[in-house]
């Protein structure tokens, strides 16, 4: 069975935590899983070292600060593949340029536009446990780049489709999909099955579980997603998969909450064919990801 792992910051957040992870891969592998696994950096690497950054410049070239980043999830890699060596699990870490994630050249945020699979399937065919750097791709330029915050997911999805693996298993420090934030709702169930469109919708409105574009690539490729928790791995998780089949399964599965989107508001803008386009054509130039639209016509209210 071939499967996919993606283990986040929290997962790999310290040197004990990775071990943990190597113990918990050789059990996979003793029960005869083939294994890919895709790494977050530590817990904080990424802020610490845009902070690093930043002590430079409060605008970092944008290619050099993504060189930066990526150092993060392939520190993690490097370590888990010495971890896994230690307990004797044929082991490979391979970069973003080995694993060909081949990116547009849009840094700090670049999009997937291919991957070529076969290097990878032909180190799994030859034994190992293939560790691949997340969060990152090679862009047509030949320059690194990175895929965005919760970047490690899409890395994940895109490489289980590239590779037709039977399941990719999302690792964090929740059980799954709750009904909530736990954090402001203490008393949240867990969710055991969840339809792609429905995880879809919790992820844009601010669910944490998933970052939402790699929702949207399962979507695409029909990958049969698990979201797990590192730190309780008796407990089954969430599937996110096709349509669920409970046919009176309630109208709201779930609530969600983003304190991070901004609202703009465009004032002055000629009522014109081709306008709006433009602006939009910019927006997507700049990769800037727009959830709601609001569009009218204001007029100018005079006293009677």
């Amino acid at each position: 069975m071939l499967v996919v792992q993606k283990y986040g910051g929290t997962s790999v957040g310290s040197l004990g935590r990775i071990k943990n992870i190597a113990a918990k891969v050789r059990t996979d592998v003793m029960q005869g899983k083939q294994l890919i696994i895709i790494l977050s950096a530590m817990s904080g690497v990424t802020n610490q070292l845009i902070e690093n950054a930043h002590f430079f410049s409060k605008t970092p070239q944008p290619r050099a600060l993504d060189m930066l980043l990526a150092t993060g999830e392939n520190a993690s890699v490097s370590l888990l593949t010495i971890a896994l060596e230690k307990l004797k699990i044929k082991t490979i870490g391979i970069s973003a340029r080995e694993a060909k994630i081949i990116t547009d050249c849009h840094h700090g945020k670049a999009k997937i536009q291919s991957i070529d699979g076969q290097y990878i399937l032909q180190k799994i065919e030859d034994g190992f446990v293939v560790i691949v750097s997340g969060f990152q791709g090679i862009s047509t330029a030949g320059d690194i780049t990175t895929l965005g915050r919760g970047g490690s997911d899409l890395s994940a999805v895109a490489i289980a489709g590239a590779v037709n693996a039977e399941l990719c298993e999302i690792y964090s420090d929740v059980n799954g999909v709750l009904t909530a934030d736990p954090r402001i709702v203490p008393n949240a169930s867990q969710i055991e099955r969840i339809s792609y469109e429905e995880m879809l919708e919790l992820s844009s409105l601010g669910a944490k579980v998933l970052q939402v574009r790699s929702v949207q690539l399962a979507t695409k490729l029909n990958i049969r997603l698990v979201a797990k928790n590192t730190f309780n791995l008796d407990n089954a998780g969430t599937l996110i998969t096709n349509e669920d089949e409970d046919m009176e399964k309630p109208d709201v599965r779930a609530i969600a909450l983003d304190t991070s989107k901004a609202r703009v508001t465009m004032r002055g803008i000629e009522d014109k064919p081709g306008v709006v386009a433009a602006i939009f054509d910019k927006l997507e130039q700049a990769s800037v990801n727009i959830d709601m639209i609001i569009q009218n016509i204001g007029h100018d209210l005079k006293a009677n």
